[in-house]
């Protein structure tokens, strides 16, 4: 099936897509590149997707590292596959650790949870790869040792994060030269990243969860506080999962099941089929207000119900009723901001990329640390940084998501998948935190309710409904729509603030071939052959 979709390019950009038999999108050209190199080897898109993962842990630090986590959906050629990398809490946390706290810490040992990257690199190279798993590391080892010429984006963000990490042991060691983050065009390497990654590559992985790193890791903890042990990297073991599905617009959208929030982006297109939204005009304030409010109702239900599935006491069909989302389409009025609350009763820094190849594989992938470099946590001479995830565990007593060892944490990082007629048809993500649930709900509107082409999508302005339940416009939405939108009640920040509008990488089959596009607001690129 090939899905229509205009060629025009309305919004400003400097991208044009790229199309070609075997394809590869990501946040940072380098990766990109270590992606289709691999292809070139003989690798497939599996192979292409977690080269490129690797090497983003070296080039792009600020998103993601050795220490994070990571999601995926890959089609095989026949059928859709979902992978569920997250990591569980230290077994010895409990509830008490927080007492007089009203969240959990967003630095530190306390948000700390397993890192679950390494193992998803390793089973989905075992099940689905074709070269050695040692081949997907070369060019992320050579950065590492040899050094890489920073990019604009991420050195902005890295010299946003020096001072919120300084303070830590390790970290200023590791990715503070000379006291200072690297600028644009300017030289960083990492003997302890070089070193760590020969490892994981000579041992398939073992070395992380159950030998030399694995031992640092855990005396790392012990010495400075932490209650991370070699026992919890060593119980440690990513799930294949069945994706969940949501019809729209002539496509299929796919999203793992919880404890990410894809089911948020699923209640919200499944409102917004109900309501019709093709029938809008895009950057219009009624599509706006119409999107916006569905996300409204969507988060309200995440934000009550989602954790580790294990610990969910509504059950995800629910969620996907027909009767339930019929509901939810009714309860919008297109007059006037609303302030949903949950109707079923109880019972920030990641990398996403997106590969395909010629005989037919896609894969969609996100691997993250959780706001920029994550806990500030750096493992002594290993150059890991891990991942602050736990930092999405609630702190409400009898909460599915309630912090708690042995669990997993509510996640914001989600891959999107899109199928019609059996078929692949989009892989694609918008990586940023709370943005990625919203971005996917934006980049299908516009792809199969507008019919925009990928790089037109990634390059539309967008909004973000935040937190606290304002609305962020960026640039380059009408000012008359903004103030229409005030009209209705919503709290808008127009322009909203720069890097708040996540950054999008997109695989879209055509009839022969596959069309690649990278969002302008990252460092990325698209690229194939």
């Amino acid at each position: 099936m090939t899905f229509p979709h205009s060629w025009e390019f309305p919004y400003g950009s400097q991208r044009m897509p790229v199309i070609a038999d075997s394809v590869v999108a990501t946040s940072q050209p380098l990766a990109t590149q270590a992606g289709v190199a691999v292809m070139r080897a003989g690798g497939n898109a599996v192979d292409a997707a977690l080269a490129a993962a690797i090497t983003l842990t070296v080039v792009e630090p600020t998103s993601n590292g050795i220490g994070s986590d990571a999601f995926g959906l890959l089609w095989d050629g026949s059928r859709l596959h979902g992978f569920n990398g997250s990591g569980r809490a230290p077994a010895a946390l409990s509830p008490e650790r927080f007492r007089g706290k009203t969240e959990i810490p967003e630095t530190g040992w306390e948000p700390v949870t397993v890192p679950g990257a390494v193992d998803s690199w390793v089973q989905l190279s075992e099940r689905f790869g074709r070269l050695p798993f040692e081949a997907l590391f070369a060019d992320a080892i050579r950065y590492a040792r040899e050094g890489f010429a920073v990019s604009p984006v991420t050195a902005r963000a890295w010299a946003g994060a020096a001072e919120r990490f300084r303070r830590f042991p390790g970290f200023e060691e590791t990715f503070l030269p000379g006291g200072r983050a690297p600028g644009p065009g300017e030289r960083f390497h990492s003997a302890g990243q070089a070193r760590t990654l020969e490892e994981i590559a000579q041992t398939k992985g073992e070395s992380f969860y159950r030998g030399a790193l694995a031992a640092k890791i855990g005396a790392h903890a012990r010495s400075s506080g932490g209650l991370l042990t070699e026992a919890d990297l060593g119980a440690h073991r990513g799930e294949w999962v069945a994706p969940l599905e949501q019809e729209f617009c002539g496509g299929t959208l796919h999203e793992l099941p919880p404890n990410g929030q894809g089911l948020a982006a699923l209640i919200a297109v499944g409102i917004l089929r109900q309501r019709e939204i093709a029938t809008l005009p895009p950057d219009s304030a009624d599509a706006l207000h119409l999107q916006v409010e569905a996300m409204r109702i969507a988060f309200a239900e995440a934000a009550e119900h989602v954790g580790d599935p294990a610990f969910m006491d509504a059950p995800l069909e629910s969620f996907l009723d027909e009767r339930f989302l019929a509901a939810g389409a009714a309860e919008i009025d297109m007059a006037a901001a609303g302030t949903p609350r949950s109707r079923i009763p109880r019972g920030g820094g990641t990398v996403y990329l997106a590969t395909a190849d010629a005989e037919g594989r896609m894969v969609s992938f996100i691997q993250s640390n959780f706001q920029g470099f994550g806990s500030g946590i750096v493992i002594p001479d290993t150059g890991i940084s891990l991942q602050n995830r736990g930092h999405g565990f609630s702190l409400e007593a009898g909460h599915p998501n309630q912090a708690a060892g042995n669990k997993r944490p509510f996640h914001t990082i989600i891959p999107g998948f899109v199928t019609g007629n059996g078929k692949p048809l989009l892989a694609f993500g918008v990586m940023g935190g709370h943005m990625q649930a919203q971005g996917h709900v934006q980049m299908m509107t516009r792809i199969f309710a507008w019919h925009q082409n990928p790089q037109a999508a990634a390059d539309a302005p967008r909004f973000f409904l935040r937190k606290d339940s304002s609305l962020a416009l960026e640039a380059g939405i009408a000012p008359e729509v903004a103030d229409e939108l005030r009209r209705r009640g919503h709290r808008v920040v127009y322009p909203g603030p720069e890097g708040a509008f996540g950054g999008a990488q997109l695989v879209q089959k055509l009839g022969d071939g596959w069309c690649a596009a990278s969002d302008p607001r990252k460092d990325g690129q698209a690229a194939g052959f």
